[in-house]
């Protein structure tokens, strides 16, 4: 035998040269998930810096509305003026009438008097804010159409819906909103009525969603005019269909009651966020009836503007 066949060579290590490259593996596996992870991360990072900027231009496009508005309301201070007197006068009117209709009742279902003030006072707050944020800029869209301005507002790289709604503000339906918190300041008191933090916090949510029935409504209406030449008569009818907000849901009954429920909801525009500041625990189906008829309002008024959008070939065709 030779002596190199003596020496032995050194047996290898078991399971080592395994273990190496199943850590290589593994480390190699961890940062292929890194690099996959990274860009999703990026991604999402992206999406939400997105979402910001865009919520950003928005605000910043509204505030130069805003300063619009204060600048022509300060033009024509005389007008300014004149239609916050006429809408107080108007709602004083309101009051006397609620006063002179309980001279000779005690309830009206089980309202009491200054319920009803109260109710009065609610629904006088809602239509207030509905008119300083959106009823001018409605009923301008009849002219927007028939004059072709709309053609300009489609060409700008904003939502045309945005500013076609918020393009005004009345500023005088602040005054006015503020006139209806003091009347149901004071009913209130009449009443003996403090409600608690999470009653105004509901109050003003369901004042929301009033508002915004009212806006889709009236801008369903509106966007008739791509099929009329003028849609303001529709659209002024609907508004003096707010006077049936002020009365309580329990005078009527049958298919009236019906009708401005579940059609067209005025009913509950102002009567269930009363509700909820003289009763502490309301029916809560009334509630979810007032949120889903919001939904559904803007969900239809937003299938008809498009419906209309679609047919409209400019002023100039």
């Amino acid at each position: 035998m030779s002596p190199k066949s003596k020496v032995q060579r050194p047996k290898p290590v078991e399971g080592r040269g395994s273990r190496v490259e199943g850590e290589t593996t593994e480390h190699a596996t961890r940062n292929t998930q890194h690099a996959v992870a990274a860009p999703k991360r990026n991604e999402e990072g992206s999406r939400f810096t997105f979402h910001a900027s865009r919520f950003t231009r928005y605000l910043g496009i509204y505030s130069a509305l805003w300063r619009n508005s204060v600048t022509r309301e300060m033009i024509f201070k005389s007008n300014f003026l004149l239609w916050i007197f006429v809408e107080l006068l108007w709602f004083a009117l309101q009051l006397s009438f609620v006063g002179v209709l309980y001279l000779h009742t005690d309830h009206i279902g089980s309202w009491t008097k200054w319920e009803v003030v109260l109710l009065v006072g609610g629904s006088h707050f809602i239509q207030q804010l509905f008119q300083a944020f959106f009823l001018i800029n409605c009923t301008n869209l009849s002219e927007l159409v028939r004059t072709g301005k709309l053609d300009f507002l489609l060409l700008l790289p904003v939502n045309t819906r945005f500013i076609i709604s918020l393009r005004q503000v009345d500023l005088g339906g602040f005054v006015n909103a503020c006139s209806a918190v003091a009347v149901m300041v004071y009913a209130a008191r009449q009443l003996h009525l403090v409600p608690g933090p999470i009653q105004i916090t509901g109050f003003l949510v369901l004042c929301v969603a009033g508002i915004l029935i009212h806006y889709s409504l009236m801008f369903l209406l509106a966007s008739i005019s791509f099929w009329t030449v003028r849609a303001q008569g529709i659209v002024w009818g609907y508004y003096n269909l707010f006077q049936i907000a002020r009365m309580p849901d329990e005078a009527f009954g049958g298919l009236f009651k019906a009708l401005f429920t579940f059609a067209v909801p005025m009913l509950l525009v102002s009567n269930v966020p009363v509700r909820v500041l003289v009763h502490a625990v309301a029916s809560p189906w009334q509630w979810v009836l007032l949120l889903g008829m919001s939904i559904v309002c803007f969900v239809v008024s937003e299938w008809g503007w498009k419906a209309s959008l679609r047919l409209y070939t400019s002023a100039s065709s």
